[in-house]
């Protein structure tokens, strides 16, 4: 009910506007802006505005969502037909077969939104913040965060109640490199093995007997209203969250005032605030998908508290750190953060990992 319109862009069409010749971004920045300069402003007034989104159920939600929003905020918005949800898969939700460290990390979740933004196909992208690589492609800016869900994991198994319940030997499927070293840091004798795809077909895999247990972040299962399927929660002291997981960003081409008016009108300061803090961090270490790095931060009594930790995927080392500051230094505190840890693992740890990773 109230949905105005869905697309599909498949892969192949938006590839196709990337053409091979501009590499990463697709379309050139000046190209796009000259070509949105030549509108007019009345045609923009009446144009509606399409959110760009992945085609999963749980993008999907958090898409429909941010719609929900605008039309809250924004009366002209509410209008039918005013706003559009543009779905597309990437190549992160199709090549499901193999880790993410296998096929190259974080941005195969967002390269192709970051394609059909700079083409003008959509006006805004509504992301999954943990799914968002520390930089962005040159034209475009994300400048607000939505409310934060519940940021912690949860177990699900039939095998047990928590992961110290489970027998020697079980396996649970999990693609997180950073679950994975929390995991069998509590018990080196579980395996994990890669289980990819959205939530519903972990669930669907889990049910048939391919793992013994899987882990999920509680937000999404909240925001698809699915947390009957959850075993339990696992608190933040057992398990330390992804780095802005829970957070949803929503991101826009730099010069395109209609949509920084809208977008800038729904982002919760106190959400932007600690996920800067903790993409910082992130940033500090060069974090990617190939290493096992967690993080968290909020603000509490006017205090900004972070906590981070990177470790060897097999859970045998672990570095952790925490920071209390202003909010207003949530950048400076995550890149502190970050700084310290890079220190203390040495120089030879993020190497050593990539050999591994590259072995393995």
């Amino acid at each position: 009910p109230g949905l105005t319109m869905f697309r599909v862009f498949t892969l192949s069409a938006l590839l196709a506007l990337a053409g091979s010749a501009h590499g990463f971004s697709g379309v050139p920045a000046s190209q796009a802006r000259s070509a949105r300069s030549a509108r007019t402003g009345a045609s923009m007034a009446d144009k509606p505005l399409r959110i760009g989104t992945r085609g999963s159920p749980l993008a999907l939600a958090q898409a429909y969502e941010t719609k929900r929003l605008l039309e809250e905020a924004f009366p002209e918005l509410n209008e039918e037909g005013m706003i559009e949800i543009c779905a597309m898969k990437s190549t992160g939700d199709m090549i499901l077969d193999k880790a993410l460290t296998e096929i190259g990390g974080k941005g195969l979740f967002t390269k192709e939104l970051d394609v059909a933004l700079l083409a003008d196909e959509v006006d805004i992208c509504v992301h999954s913040m943990k799914d968002v690589p520390t930089w962005l492609p040159e034209g475009t800016v994300l400048p607000c965060n939505l409310e934060r869900e519940d940021t912690r994991d949860v177990f699900i198994s039939t095998k047990g109640k928590k992961i110290e319940d489970l027998p020697d030997g079980s396996v649970i499927g999990s693609a997180s490199l950073r679950r994975q070293s929390q995991i069998l840091a509590k018990n080196p004798t579980l395996k994990v093995v890669n289980f990819r795809g959205n939530v519903q077909t972990r669930l669907r895999k889990l049910n048939e007997g391919e793992v013994d247990a899987t882990l999920l972040a509680l937000a999404g299962l909240k925001r698809m209203d699915m947390t009957e399927h959850l075993t339990s929660i696992i608190e933040m002291d057992e398990m330390l969250p992804a780095v802005a997981q829970g957070a949803i960003g929503i991101q826009c081409r730099e010069d395109d005032e209609r949509s920084l008016k809208y977008i800038t009108k729904l982002c919760h300061q106190p959400t932007k605030i600690a996920v800067d803090c903790e993409r910082a961090f992130l940033t500090a270490l060069d974090g990617n998908c190939k290493t096992p790095i967690a993080g968290q931060a909020k603000i509490e009594d006017g205090k900004l508290h972070f906590r981070g930790l990177v470790a060897k995927p097999d859970g045998s080392q672990m570095f952790e750190t925490t920071r209390t500051g202003a909010p207003e230094d949530a950048v400076a505190i995550g890149k502190d953060a970050g700084e310290e840890l890079k220190a203390k693992c040495g120089p030879g740890f993020f190497a050593e990992l990539e050999a591994v990773m590259a072995s393995s």
